[in-house]
């Protein structure tokens, strides 16, 4: 067996209770009133309606405008909906009124905001969608389109879902395309250059939303957009932010208000709270009980915990924020029980090792590669709930509902809220248990029973001699 580096354990847990503490504290810069976020820490994280409160908006056409159809506010809807998503916040609602025009918004506060102004919070919605067909899909390194500019919403009439026999003589669902007079020719010459060589990309705000392949020269206005759908609903919700992009009229704040919270940051800190003690208490149990082992399952617990919080508050680059709500929390705690459990079938495995007269090291090593798969099936099962229900639940353009298209078209459509939550952080919470509880507390176990004070049966299970 190959031997572990006794620095190895100081190495990994010097760097888990670093990822711990600057996710608590974060880091920043202070130049006198100006402070500059260079690690996002706990005070970052956005909090849910559920726990801080919000606003309550009301959107509608700018003016008297009549003759507003449902297709037009459902475009709005759509597209508030998506911007919703772009800015990470997953715990929302929204709502269309076709009868009074209107669509109506509620969602969290900023995590900054401290003189609750609804205005500013608002301001995270943006203005009316910027709608563009342009020429390919390439972007500049920032990923806004590069491509050359065809059409704007102005030149859109409408768009419209619905259903179309394919060539093979099956229905599927399509989006049909109908443009204004002065956008014809302008679509016509692209659509003859880019003819069974390229595509016309469309794209909301920046952000491209469909790139579909030219296979016919469209000369008279409309164009249909097929092949892509795996059902109805995806056809819809394409043609309502095309639509949205397109609208004839501005929109404006038709009201708006505060929602108090249905919990309450004091609340909030009384479940801090209790999980600071409850965690204390489990840590206690796995020290007293398991010995060594405890001791380097605590540290794994702690990296474990502050990878969940990290991958909540924006601390990686690489992973948006997210809204934290109280069922995302239920998925942290989650997550953490099933790294208490991955601890606890190792630790028994070396303890019946050592019981049986292996030397320590054979223990440890016997012990650990046999837990890993009842550990892995476990973490495993889980990990598949976690991502069906951010698939099902989760916006439409999303990873996991791309990844099981052809399972979610037996679902009825659902939106992003609390539920998508919950399976968020419970799956980054997995994630973070093979990373710490079972990877990185193999490495400190091997690594720190090299010590000759520490090689003792007895604290790993055995009998005190």
């Amino acid at each position: 067996m190959k031997r572990t580096s006794k620095s190895l354990f100081f190495i990994v847990a010097l760097l888990i209770f670093a990822l711990g503490y600057t996710t608590i504290f974060g880091v920043y810069a202070h130049y006198g009133d100006r402070r500059d976020t260079y690690i996002r820490g706990a005070s970052d994280i956005r909090l849910g309606i559920d726990i801080r409160g919000g606003i309550d908006v009301t959107f509608g056409p700018k003016g008297n405008v009549e003759n507003v159809t449902e297709a037009q506010m459902n475009g709005v809807k759509d597209v508030i909906a998506q911007r919703l998503i772009g800015n990470n916040i997953t715990d929302y609602e929204i709502y269309a009124d076709m009868t009074n025009h209107q669509v109506i918004v509620r969602f969290p506060w900023k995590t900054d905001e401290k003189d609750f102004d609804p205005n500013k919070a608002i301001e995270e919605l943006g203005k009316t969608a910027q709608l563009e067909f342009r020429i390919g899909s390439d972007t500049d390194e920032d990923g806004k389109p590069t491509g050359e500019l065809v059409l704007t919403g102005k030149e859109v009439d409408t768009a419209t879902a619905m259903y179309q026999q394919s060539d093979t003589g099956a229905t599927e669902p399509v989006v049909q395309l109908k443009l204004k007079s002065e956008g014809r020719e302008a679509f016509s010459n692209a659509t003859k250059k880019q003819l069974n060589t390229g595509t016309i990309s469309i794209w909301l705000d920046d952000q491209m939303i469909s790139n579909p392949k030219v296979n016919a020269h469209i000369t008279d206005g409309i164009a249909v957009i097929s092949g892509g759908f795996a059902k109805f609903t995806e056809a819809a919700s394409l043609a309502n932010l095309i639509n949205s992009g397109a609208l004839p009229f501005a929109i404006e704040v038709k009201s708006n208000g505060v929602i108090d919270p249905t919990l309450g940051e004091k609340s909030l800190d009384i479940m801090v709270m209790a999980g600071i003690i409850a965690f204390a208490l489990v840590s206690l149990f796995m020290i007293l009980y398991y010995r060594l082992p405890g001791f380097v399952s605590v540290i794994a617990l702690i990296g474990q915990v502050a990878g969940s919080l990290a991958a909540v508050s924006g601390y990686f680059s690489f992973i948006p924020s997210f809204t934290l709500t109280l069922p995302g929390m239920a998925g942290i705690i989650l997550s953490i029980g099933m790294g208490v459990d991955a601890n606890v079938i190792t630790s028994e495995r070396i303890k019946e090792e050592i019981r049986t007269g292996r030397t320590i090291d054979n223990a440890i090593d016997r012990g650990s590669s046999n837990s890993f798969w009842a550990i892995f099936d476990g973490n495993i099962t889980v990990m598949i709930v976690a991502i069906v229900l951010m698939g099902v639940f989760g916006p439409p353009s999303g990873l996991w509902a791309t990844l099981l298209k052809p399972v979610l078209r037996w679902f009825p459509p659902s939106t992003t809220g609390a539920i998508y939550s919950f399976g968020y952080t419970l799956f980054v919470g997995i994630i973070f248990n093979f990373l710490m509880g079972v990877t990185a507390s193999r490495l400190m176990l091997k690594s720190i029973a090299r010590f000759k004070f520490l090689r003792k049966p007895w604290l790993l299970g055995g009998e005190r001699a």
